[in-house]
């Protein structure tokens, strides 16, 4: 099945206001960059998206949200994100904030049909104890707060219930994909996006190089075609668009000396 789409306007086309997103990245590696302009280019309002952070210099997810465009996050990490700081203490942003290895597995939980499951994160803290703010007043209290989750006890050991992940879409980008769908990720940039591929109930690609089905070894696939409904090939200007988050330079050696 040839899953290719045209654009990424079309490739999310379908995408309602209210619907809930698992976006891949990871700072600025890995981000469905185009895809997510497309969703702010259609107007698309009130999302739950389900990410590690929600974008970072004005790049990713931190387009729609300061567009006012997404109504509740669940992640792991806001970062340097200012506006993401400043919508949340606000009372404007709804989120829910995660371990992170916790945040991968419900994703990967939802891809692989588990509904729920037990790990020991989380446990004698509010993750599991609930009061977590979820949603502030605006005036520094506290207008939701995550409830209180079950815990049992297996050899001696206390654990924590969470519940997987689901999301209505998912957007992800690889450095490389088929026409049916199979997606390799390169390095770092696979972070999250393979769970998000799984946990997304239509999953849209957008891929740096397209390749015809039987090019990628089976054995080097990330992400087999039967997680992924849409693939949308970028330009080379598009996959070439790049950030960079944080240059780290060394001060110039003093001449006569040699840097070591």
């Amino acid at each position: 099945m040839d899953k290719v789409v045209a654009t990424a306007l079309e490739a999310v086309a379908d995408v309602p206001d209210g619907a809930s997103l698992a976006v891949g990245g990871f700072g600025l590696s890995g981000v469905p960059n185009v895809l997510v302009q497309a969703l702010y280019e259609r107007g698309v309002t009130a999302l739950s998206v389900v990410s590690n952070n929600c974008g970072a210099m004005e790049s990713g997810l931190a387009v729609l949200l300061s567009a006012g465009r997404i109504a509740r996050v669940t992640g792991s990490y806001i970062g340097a994100n200012k506006e993401f700081a400043r919508q949340y203490l606000a009372g404007e942003l709804e989120v829910e904030m995660i371990p992170q290895g916790t945040l991968a597995e419900r994703l990967r939980a939802g891809g692989a049909g588990i509904p729920a499951f037990y790990t020991p994160a989380g446990v004698g803290t509010q993750v599991a104890d609930g009061g977590l703010p979820w949603r502030y007043d605006g005036e520094g209290g506290v207008a939701l707060a995550s409830p209180r989750k079950e815990v049992r006890e297996f050899d001696g050991v206390e654990y924590v219930l969470e519940h997987a992940i689901r999301t209505d879409f998912a957007l992800v980008r690889a450095a490389k994909g088929d026409r049916h769908g199979n997606l390799v990720f390169h390095r770092s940039a696979r972070n999250f996006n393979p769970l998000s591929a799984m946990a997304g109930r239509i999953t849209v690609a957008e891929v740096e190089e397209l390749v015809e089905p039987g090019a990628i070894d089976p054995d080097a696939v990330h992400v087999p075609g039967i997680f992924v409904q849409r693939v949308v090939a970028l330009t080379p200007e598009q996959a070439a668009d790049k950030m960079i988050e944080r240059r780290t330079v060394s001060a110039p050696a003093a001449k006569g000396t040699v840097n070591r």
